[in-house]
């Protein structure tokens, strides 16, 4: 595979992460969403949802506006106090609140996580001490404004406390000072740095990583079974190098003391690398799976499956790759439900549209399914026979005798009469002997005796039944009907058989010194006692018979 792909998948997702944080810190705070339960009037600050609070004052705090963001604080303090508290109360979920923004509620009645409790609302836990100390959102009526969110007063009392244990660790004593002021789109230049250039490099040294693991593993796996064609092994494929990469990212964050807003984008960026790390690897699994599969349904001569396996692969695939972004969409907090019920709709449309097509896929599974057909068999379809040469999700293709290739559709195919030559698992061996009228009843005697005798005792000819029969007085010949089944693996061989037997039913005829009748013209003296004198007339007889065809008895003239 590519190993490029992995590099710009990886570049892709994490500027999207970006571009989103960039656009998160440079909108206002979000307003009143429109709900089925519409607020009177709407907030200016966005505190009518539990995830508006939180993101409303962390901006304005970050922004230094804290008399702004003390409007987020259900305190009495006013003035300066209550500026200072909002700073205090900043500085400790800038540093140890958890980040799980996305998971807070963007509903203006909370998530009612706790239902004895529908005002109130838990943003994390913050450890303090030993001790896990709860941040917690209380819903207050203010009036003419509305039942705003604000941070709770038992929140803010033990606020003071924890911002004095807190250990405010500047990144400008670990990096240069120009690169953690220095913001481009609201964003520090380190992080642009971390993104463009960390991330990259460090793939591409688990790219040279796995290089090297791999020759050394197909060293030694080539010594130890002393086989030099063995390849070298893939020992860290793709998604696991992804998988690595969101690890690092992990530990980084839980080493290095980051903003909130930081370490909300790069935990976020190492979930979607997750995500996408996953579905790629389970991906992969079918892929190997059908592999497999298909490796054992050809070994059984079922190339048919072949097609059902690759339906199946890309449905599960699908499958697949949509949970992984019904996860992801669920990370970042929106709810899929409108957009699957669009999907279920659209789904209906296209199937619809869509029905031949649809009704052509279900017959060529039903068709792999009940096995009746496979890649080389002899087919009849209508008047159509030839040779199967594929079978396809949507139509099997027949080559004909005259070399044509003609394309039925499943669907037809699913309802049709279907003659398969191939799956006989006898072919019959029936033949007219027609003897000339010359043949005497010793003659026919013996040759009854010796046909019956030589296909009893042909090792291919079933036992029963047997039938060498005197049949008919034909027009022109005594028919004999010869009946048997034969045993072969295929029809060339069937062919080769019958071949060999009425040679030697030839030869029957011949040691029988009897003769094969055929259509002949004879011409017949008759005379006559009342006219001697005119001589014998002439009178022609023209049997109707044509080659190959079976005669009725009758008499002659």
């Amino acid at each position: 595979m590519n190993q490029r792909r992995p590099f710009f998948l990886i570049c892709l997702i994490s500027s999207t992460l970006l571009c989103a944080r960039a656009v998160a810190q440079t909108k206002t705070a979000p307003s009143a969403q429109v709900t089925p339960q519409a607020t009177p009037t709407a907030d200016a600050l966005g505190r009518t949802t539990p995830r508006g609070t939180v993101l409303g004052f962390l901006k304005a705090a970050r922004q230094g506006r804290n008399e702004v963001a003390a409007e987020y604080l259900n305190t009495r303090l006013r003035g300066q106090a209550a500026a200072s508290l909002a700073h205090e109360l900043f500085v400790v979920l800038d540093r140890h609140l958890p980040a799980r923004l996305n998971e807070l509620s963007d509903r203006p009645e909370g998530s009612l996580s706790v239902p004895a409790k529908p005002d109130e609302e838990q943003v994390g836990t913050i450890s303090s001490q030993g001790a896990a100390v709860d941040i917690f959102l209380e819903r207050i009526n203010r009036g003419k404004t509305g039942r705003l969110w604000l941070f709770s007063k038992a929140t803010l009392e033990v606020i003071p406390e924890l911002s004095a244990e807190t250990n405010i660790e500047s990144l400008k004593r670990v990096l240069p000072p120009f690169l953690v002021t220095t913001e481009i789109a609201g964003i520090a230049l380190f992080e642009w740095v971390a993104l463009f250039g960390g991330l990259p490099a460090f793939f591409l040294a688990l790219v040279f990583l796995n290089r090297l693991l791999s020759r050394v593993f197909g060293r030694l796996r080539r010594l130890a079974r002393k086989d030099l064609s063995q390849p070298d092994p893939n020992v860290l494929p793709a998604p696991i190098r992804i998988l690595l990469l969101a690890a690092t990212v992990r530990w980084a964050l839980s080493k290095v003391a980051l903003p909130l807003l930081a370490r909300q984008f790069w935990s976020s960026t190492a979930t979607i690398l997750t995500i996408a790390a996953l579905v790629w690897f389970a991906c992969l699994l079918t892929g190997w799976i059908e592999r497999r599969f298909r490796a054992h349904s050809i070994e059984r001569d079922n190339a048919g499956v072949v097609s059902l396996l690759r339906l199946a692969r890309w449905g599960v695939n699908l499958v697949i790759v949509i949970v992984g972004l019904l996860i992801g969409l669920r990370h970042f907090g929106i709810n899929p439900n409108a957009g699957l019920a669009g999907l279920g709709v659209g789904g209906i449309a296209v199937a619809l549209a869509a029905q031949k097509t649809l009704e052509n896929v279900v017959g060529g599974v039903s068709i792999i399914l009940d096995g009746t057909v496979h890649v080389g068999h002899l087919v009849k379809v209508g008047e159509t026979l030839g040779f199967v040469e594929d079978i396809g999700l949507r139509s099997t293709c027949l080559r004909t005798f005259e070399r044509t290739m003609v394309s039925v559709p499943n669907g037809q195919l699913a309802t049709a009469t279907l003659e398969n030559l191939s799956l006989r698992d006898r072919f019959w061996f029936h033949h007219i002997l027609r003897l000339r009228h010359e043949t005497t009843t010793s003659q026919m005697r013996s040759i009854l005796e010796s046909v019956t005798n030589l296909l009893t005792s042909h090792p291919s000819a079933l036992r029963e039944p047997i039938r060498v029969r005197f049949h008919c007085f034909g027009t022109s010949s005594f028919d004999v009907e010869i009946f048997s089944y034969l045993t072969a693996p295929n029809w060339d061989e069937f062919l080769r058989l019958q071949e060999e037997l009425l040679l030697q039913i030839r030869e029957v005829v011949q040691n029988a010194k009897a003769q094969l009748a055929i259509p002949a013209h004879a011409t017949y003296l008759i005379s006559s006692a009342a006219d001697s004198s005119s001589g014998p007339r002439l009178r022609n007889f023209a049997p109707s018979l044509a080659s190959g065809a079976s005669g009725s008895p009758g008499c002659r003239s």
